[in-house]
């Protein structure tokens, strides 16, 4: 039966209560017509409610899940520990994980200054040591996050910049065109640095970070991981036979095993990556050892063989690394503001990477204050890269961050016991070199499930906005999608034509414009985040459609009492340092 109703004539709007928007369908002339469904029959009723249309608690079950502004089913998280031999084995892993960046990165710089094998080992020792120091300067008194604080390929294109340079023509021998260009790429450093600080202690970033709003950060965080997948499965597939085994054991040992084999002690899924490597490098020793490769190409065999790094050999049993070793930094300034574009790319991505931390620890979101303080100790730790002659600057690991997504096991002392790898390995250096020699397709195949767990992190963020909102829909699907279509062309010229597509007679600006833009995750956060302050701002939907208002009890430090528990600086320095 349906009745028809007719309101009165009236001059305004009608305006009705909220219920009557699903009882009611509205039409013109300010009428409404209610549809009254006839009786059912009883089995008709269950039936219905089964399906989640009745009114019983049953519905319950098909309610969407609730928000939580701190990530549950957390093993150990920031605040709790695990037993120190785990913790020990957990701190190896991080070691062993951040590891790989640091020989890809030392791998490709080094050659092109004129190094060999000797400065490629003195140069992976040392980047591992200032690696350690700046990760444990970051848990202790910056952001303090389980995070890994390490070499960044974001600098590769200044500092290749730099080693390419016309200026170093005239030097006949490699070694000294080697320490030649390294002392620029330390004056370079240390210049950004500054920059870098002055950006965190100063609270500019806490400025910016005040303006945040979890549909920006959500494209900012995806792509922190997605926009590496060039160093995934395209590095795996240059020894398919190595790097896909590597892959399928890393997922069946972290996935799988964990379901088939009931205990009450988690092992396969939180040392997967123990249990990986070691399976796999096992299997590319005898892969070795029994000659499969000795009638490859030679890129096959670089790739694919356990004895072609040349880190064992050129290592030094003992080499404790110090400041300003290749000598004295030398300061030109075309290469301090290219260095400078990468360490402002370092910031955003290390953002990315803190925020994807933060989820993964089952910490509170991060106040502007923590997010400011962390990044000027980033530029603390580009400082100490520019001191050190690293050859690249720092940012937090993003392979690290997935780690913890991968293990749950988010305790702060685990990264902290990383850094005692980092640095006894790195000063013995024959042993470390053992660990760097295992094959990168290995290290790619890490990549590939580490990677996506930071990408899932920035997901995971979209449960605090209005997916129903077609604003929100245009901001998040056009920013991911130009951050990675722009990004894409950047670095597909660079690969084609030797120069980006933004050529012209000055080179540090070319370097600027390259480096910017072929990150994935700048392009997109730098998007996402002027639509999102400039689109339709003045509605009053916009702040719960972008979920600000989950947020806002946390921009403040003291607003909300768990954030002291996760970000507050040890031994009371909170009373000389405080986080407005």
């Amino acid at each position: 039966m349906v009745t028809v109703k007719t309101s009165p004539p009236r001059t305004a709007s009608l305006s009705l209560p909220s219920f009557f928007t699903s009882s009611y369908t509205f039409h013109s002339h300010n009428t409404y017509i209610q549809t009254q469904t006839p009786p059912q029959p009883e089995a008709t009723q269950k039936k219905t409610m089964a399906a989640g249309g009745g009114n019983s608690g049953k519905s319950d079950d098909f309610q969407p899940f609730p928000v939580k502004d701190q990530l549950p089913g957390v093993d150990f998280c920031v605040c709790t520990s695990p037993s120190w031999p785990e913790s020990i084995l957990h701190g190896f892993q991080h070691y062993l994980v951040m590891l790989g960046t640091t020989v890809i990165v030392s791998s490709t710089i080094v050659p092109l200054m004129g190094g060999g094998n000797t400065e490629k080992a003195e140069v992976i020792n040392t980047l591992l040591f200032v690696s350690g120091l700046n990760t444990l300067l970051q848990t202790f008194f910056g952001t303090r996050l389980p995070v890994v604080i390490g070499g960044s390929y974001v600098f590769i294109i200044p500092t290749v910049s730099i080693a390419l340079s016309s200026r170093y023509s005239f030097l006949t021998d490699p070694n000294e065109r080697f320490k030649e260009s390294m002392r620029d790429v330390q004056g370079a450093l240390i210049v950004a640095s500054f920059f870098t600080m002055t950006i965190g202690f100063f609270g500019f970033w806490r400025v910016f970070a005040r303006f945040f709003s979890p549909l920006a950060a959500a494209p900012l965080v995806i792509l922190t991981g997605l926009g590496l997948y060039s160093h995934g499965f395209p590095q795996l597939a240059r020894c398919v036979e190595v790097g896909l085994p590597a892959l399928i054991a890393l997922i069946f040992f972290s996935q799988y095993i964990p379901h088939l084999i009931k205990s009450n002690r988690a092992i396969f899924d939180r040392f997967a990556i123990l249990f990986s490597i070691v399976v796999i490098w096992v299997y590319a020793e005898i892969l070795t050892a029994s000659g499969a490769y000795d009638n490859s190409v030679s890129k096959t065999q670089f790739s694919c063989r356990t004895d072609r790094s040349g880190l064992t050999s050129a290592a030094s049993w003992i080499r404790v690394p110090y400041p300003l070793q290749w000598g004295r930094p030398s300061f030109h300034a075309g290469d301090a503001v290219s260095v400078i574009a990468a360490s402002f790319v370092a910031i955003i991505e290390s953002t990315g990477t803190f925020i994807a931390a933060s989820r993964y620890a089952s910490a509170t979101p991060i106040p502007p204050s923590v997010h400011s303080r962390g990044v000027g100790w980033l530029g603390v730790a580009i400082l100490l890269n520019g001191l050190f002659g690293t050859g690249t600057g720092s940012t937090a690991s993003v392979e690290n961050a997935g780690l913890l997504g991968l293990t749950r096991v988010r305790r702060r002392r685990v990264v902290q016991i990383s850094v005692l790898f980092m640095l006894f390995l790195s000063v013995f250096g024959k042993f470390g070199a053992i660990l760097a020699s295992i094959p990168l397709p290995i290290v790619a195949a890490l990549y590939c499930v580490l990677f996506a767990y930071v990408a899932s992190a920035g997901l995971g963020l979209l449960q605090f906005c209005n997916l129903n909102s077609f604003r929100t829909k245009f901001i998040l699907g056009f920013s991911l999608f130009i951050g990675l279509s722009i990004s894409q062309y950047f670095n597909e010229y660079l690969l084609v034509s030797g120069h980006g597509p933004v050529h012209t007679q000055s080179t540090w600006f070319n370097n600027v414009m390259q480096t910017i833009f072929s990150s994935p995750a700048t392009v997109a956060i730098m998007v996402a985040f002027f639509l999102d302050c400039t689109h339709s701002y003045w509605h009053d939907s916009v702040r719960r459609d972008n979920g600000s208002h989950w947020w806002e009890k946390f921009r403040s430090f003291n607003a909300d009492t768990r954030t002291e528990n996760f970000y507050s600086l040890p031994a009371n320095l909170n009373r000389f340092f405080p986080s407005f």
